[in-house]
């Protein structure tokens, strides 16, 4: 039985060469703000794993190829997962910009059937858990 991530082999960019031919695949922290993780659950299956298998990428200091900024957040510190499923759009929305976890924001599915932007609402939501991560990786929190 083939695993979803046989043939997967994922290069890190912070890799630091120490001598030895084995890159460092220890993960960083997952932390999951708010009710991102109950939200990413209620997905249907195909898409929960799409996105596992790409957090966990990130984990491991790679951008999955899903990956993109997230418009109205300035520079690529926050990225959004796309997932289309049966008629459906499905994103996880995370940061990296704190270098100790890598804090999933919000997992939605897309309501919108006029276009592709992100809502106002998702992004508002997106800024308040943005907040709380960055008081998550100061201790203020």
């Amino acid at each position: 039985m083939r695993s979803i991530l046989d043939g997967l082999f994922i290069k890190p960019y912070n890799d630091i060469d120490d001598g030895d031919d084995e890159p460092d695949l220890t993960p960083t922290e997952l932390v999951w703000v708010g009710s991102s993780r109950k939200d990413l659950r209620s997905f249907p299956d195909t898409v929960r794993r799409n996105f596992g298998v790409a957090l966990f990428a990130v984990q491991l200091g790679d951008t999955p190829p899903s990956a993109k900024p997230l418009k109205g957040f300035h520079g690529a510190g926050v990225l959004e997962l796309i997932e289309d499923f049966r008629g459906d759009t499905y994103r996880a929305v995370y940061t990296v910009r704190f270098p100790a976890a890598v804090y999933v924001l919000h997992a939605f599915q897309q309501e919108s059937k006029r276009g592709i932007a992100t809502p106002r609402t998702e992004t508002d939501l997106v800024r308040q858990r943005l907040k709380v991560a960055e008081e998550l990786y100061n201790g203020t929190c």
